[in-house]
């Protein structure tokens, strides 16, 4: 590329509208003045990629084959080397298995190469592997870096990935807080959504797959409508797992009170509309869909799952309930949706200044781009 910035090769699964993709394209917007930034999709591009190649990035798929493929990690080298990287960015840990692979298993190809490791969540169940373990000590060079979104995600790279404390960073994951929303705001996305301005509303906001437990919010809510029968859960989102949960909502006969958006664009402008936001993962980096709910102002009722305690402080900013606990979650709500107007208006509050005081994207761009200065430094050196 003809330019002096040094480049840096953003590897992901793909460019899925998802929290660890949302964050790596508003990072490479963020410091576009001092670093050119490519993204290298191993698993297909996802809806994002039409949207950062119209803004000017390099965007471009690697077509992952079943099982270990070796030769996507030469494939990896070469799209490297022609687009001259200096810094390999890989988030989630089989980008930066390919991208280590692809300096060759000794790092004799491309050893002054370095990467930048972002574990941005975590499976569940997640198991320590000896294989993972003893793999990452020959995988993981000097001079690579690694960061997790959150002190819980820290934990399981320590734990089951077998990587010392003192190599892992922890940046917590940001956004963009925008203005705190008015009342115009939520009129509007109430009206958007053809909901009644007085009508309770709990919105969840997760693609349908199975660790983020629709099933679970699909059983409380169940609960709920028995004692409030008004109101309203919106489910925000698109996935594999959507026909299942709306076959679900219909054998518990609650196809007037669960709404399906679908996918959306902004999902941060629904937001305003509902009462609460709810999350009912199995498991969770630093999920940025609650600090979507915070900046929004909105109170969140939050399984007790990896990162999640470290977002909202319980009683505080909302409500922390054990996972794949259905009979606990709806408690949860019944207990806090007919105050939402009272408590939630203060639990809101509150979430909001905590996410200004630790979320943001301004300091989360602001540490990535501490490291990317200092080891596209060092490459060059």
């Amino acid at each position: 590329m003809a330019n002096d910035r040094p480049v840096i090769a953003h590897v992901l699964h793909r460019l899925d509208r998802a929290g660890a993709e949302v964050l790596a394209a508003g990072l490479a917007r963020s410091v576009r003045e001092r670093f050119e930034s490519v993204f290298l999709c191993l698993d297909g591009l996802g809806p994002l990629a039409e949207q950062l190649a119209g803004e000017g990035f390099v965007v471009e798929e690697l077509d992952r084959q079943p099982g270990i493929d070796k030769a996507l990690a030469r494939r990896l080298r070469d799209r490297l080397q022609q687009h001259n990287a200096s810094l390999v960015h890989a988030h989630q840990y089989t980008p930066f298995f390919y991208s280590a692979m692809s300096r060759g298993w000794l790092g004799r190809q491309s050893p002054r190469l370095p990467i930048l490791f972002t574990e941005h969540g975590r499976h569940y169940p997640d198991h320590r592997s000896m294989k993972r373990v003893l793999a990452n000590k020959v995988l993981l060079k000097k001079r690579d870096r690694v960061t997790a979104v959150g002190k819980f995600v820290k934990q399981a790279l320590i734990r089951n990935e077998g990587i010392p404390a003192d190599r892992i960073a922890v940046i917590y994951n940001g956004i963009d807080p925008d203005p705190e929303p008015t009342d115009a705001d939520r009129r509007r996305a109430r009206k958007h959504l053809g909901i009644a301005d007085d009508r309770p509303v709990v919105m969840q906001v997760a693609r349908f797959h199975p660790v983020k437990d629709h099933a679970t919010a699909i059983r409380a809510w169940a609960d709920v409508h028995k004692s409030l029968p008004d109101a309203l859960l919106l489910l925000v989102g698109d996935g594999g797992g959507r026909i299942a949960a709306q076959e679900r909502v219909k054998g518990l006969g609650l196809e007037d009170a669960v709404r399906f958006t679908g996918a959306v664009d902004n999902a941060r402008e629904l937001i305003p509309g509902a009462d609460l936001c709810m999350l009912t993962s199995l498991s969770e980096g630093v999920s940025v869909t609650l600090l979507e709910a915070m900046a929004a102002g909105k109170p969140v009722v939050a399984t007790d799952v990896g990162g999640n305690g470290e977002v909202v402080e319980p009683g505080k900013t909302g409500l922390l309930v054990p996972r794949a606990d259905p009979e606990a979650l709806s408690q949860a709500l019944i207990n806090l949706l007919p105050n939402a107007p009272y408590a939630g208006r203060n639990l809101g509050l509150a979430g909001r200044e905590r996410l200004l005081a630790t979320f943001t994207d301004d300091r989360m761009h602001a540490d990535y781009a501490r490291l990317y200065e200092s080891l596209t430094a060092d490459s060059q050196g």
